[in-house]
């Protein structure tokens, strides 16, 4: 099966469910940027629950600007915010020190173009759990697509019902409980290695 994905902040669950069943991932490179989607927001597991991270980006006078064009902007110092919320929400968790010197590096270099550094992330998370992809890239947009199952409906961080997934352990779920669909960190910090069997266990097609 050949899949088109949009490139996301640390994707979620359900975009690697996808990936890794799918022989070929498209990635959609020609798309507008839209607010309020996981094009630059992911969901971790904090200490009080669901936890929003959130890339603040250099919004323009343009009503419509190229995902591949929008610039990250830095005065909130958001990757200092971003690591320190990974840490308290993992710090315990059984894999974070295992991978933790992949990740932190991410979070000290400056980041410029936010599209970039989604792939630099999705790149990274591939190195941890070892998945060999036969990735390309689109070069125009079109709406409707052939010979290829369409996945990017799974950016919207608002509109979509995401899948069920089974019950992993997770560092605060004697509170509240499990969470599903976090990003990717969550299934990687708690589950390590055995996060690849984890999304192949996972039903699929939705």
């Amino acid at each position: 099966m050949n899949i088109l994905i949009h490139p996301t902040y640390f994707p979620t669950i359900a975009h690697f469910v996808a990936i890794v069943n799918a022989e070929n991932v498209i990635f959609e490179m020609d798309d507008n940027f839209q607010k309020q989607t996981y094009r630059n927001r992911t969901y971790i597991y904090g200490a009080n629950g669901k936890l929003l991270l959130n890339i603040p980006v250099v919004h323009t006078q343009k009503t419509r600007q190229k995902y591949r064009d929008v610039q990250v902007y830095n005065e909130e110092k958001w990757q200092i915010q971003h690591w320190k919320s990974l840490e308290s929400a993992y710090r315990t968790s059984p894999f974070f020190e295992f991978y933790e010197d992949e990740f932190e590096p991410l979070f000290q270099e400056e980041v410029t173009n936010l599209l970039d550094f989604n792939l630099k992330c999705f790149h990274t998370v591939c190195d941890c759990l070892q998945l060999d992809l036969h990735i390309s890239e689109t070069d125009v947009y079109h709406k409707d697509v052939a010979d290829m199952t369409d996945f990017r409906y799974l950016v919207n961080a608002k509109k979509e019902t995401p899948p069920i997934f089974e019950n992993y352990t997770q560092v605060f779920d004697d509170k509240h409980g499990f969470i599903n669909n976090l990003n990717i960190l969550d299934l990687l910090f708690n589950e390590g290695p055995n996060a690849v069997n984890y999304l192949e266990s996972q039903s699929f097609p939705w």
